[in-house]
C-alpha cells in the first residue's frame, strides 16, 4: 500500500473513530459534573430568591406590628436586626462551596426565622392585629414563602446530593481529577428543623 493509501486510510479510521469515541465519552458522563452543578446553581438562586421575597415582606409587616403594639419594641427591633444581619451577607453562586460564608448565611436565616416566630406570637395579645386586613395579608404571603423556601431548600439540597455524588463516585471522580480540577464540593443546610420549621399564627 502506498503511503498515500495509508494517509487515506488512517484519515477514514479517524472519521469514524472519533465520533465513535467522543459519543463513548459522552455515555461515560464526561459532561455530568458541569451540567449538576449547574443545575445545583439554578437551585441555589431560587433559594435566594425565596429568602429575598421573605427579606422585603419584613419591612411592612413590623410597621403594621408597631401600629398595634409598640410596647413590644424589643421584638420588633430583633426582627428588623435580625433582617439587617442577613442581608448584610453577601451570596452568590460561589457561596454554595464556601463553607465559611454558607455558614454565616445559613445561621443568619435561622436567626431571621427565630425572630419572626417571636413576632407572630406577639400578635396573640393583641385581638385588633390579629383582625387587621393588612397584618392578615402580610401573615398569609409570609407563610406562603416560607413554605415556598422549604421547597427551594429541599430541591437545592437534592441537586447537591446528585452533584457531590457524581465528584466522589466513578466515573465522575476520574472526571472531576482530569477536567474538573476545579471543582468542589457544595454545602448542604444544617439548620435543625425547628429553625426550619414554618412560623404560624393560629387564629
Amino acid at each position: 500500500m502506498s503511503g498515500s493509501a495509508a494517509s487515506i486510510s488512517r484519515v477514514t479510521r479517524a472519521v469514524f473513530i472519533v465520533p465513535l469515541l467522543m459519543l463513548f465519552l459522552a455515555g461515560c458522563g464526561l459532561n455530568d459534573i458541569p451540567t449538576f452543578a449547574e443545575q445545583a446553581k439554578a437551585k441555589w438562586s431560587e433559594v435566594l430568591n425565596q429568602y429575598q421575597r421573605r427579606n422585603d415582606l419584613i419591612p411592612n409587616l413590623v410597621e403594621t406590628v408597631k401600629g398595634f403594639a409598640k410596647q413590644e419594641s424589643s421584638v420588633l427591633e430583633a426582627v428588623t436586626a435580625a433582617r439587617a444581619r442577613a442581608t448584610s451577607i453577601q451570596v452568590n453562586a460561589g457561596t454554595i462551596s464556601d463553607p465559611d460564608t454558607f455558614k454565616k448565611f445559613q445561621d443568619a436565616q435561622a436567626q431571621v426565622s427565630g425572630a419572626l416566630g417571636r413576632l407572630l406570637a406577639v400578635s396573640e395579645r393583641y385581638p385588633d392585629l390579629k383582625s387587621n386586613a393588612n397584618f392578615l395579608a402580610l401573615q398569609s404571603q409570609l407563610e406562603g414563602t416560607e413554605n415556598r423556601i422549604a421547597v427551594a431548600r429541599r430541591d437545592y439540597i437534592e441537586a447537591v446530593r446528585v452533584y457531590n455524588t457524581e465528584l466522589r463516585t466513578f466515573p465522575g471522580r476520574i472526571w472531576a481529577m482530569v477536567l474538573y480540577s476545579n471543582s468542589k464540593p457544595m454545602e448542604e443546610f444544617t439548620i435543625d428543623d425547628a429553625a426550619k420549621r414554618v412560623p404560624q399564627v393560629k387564629f
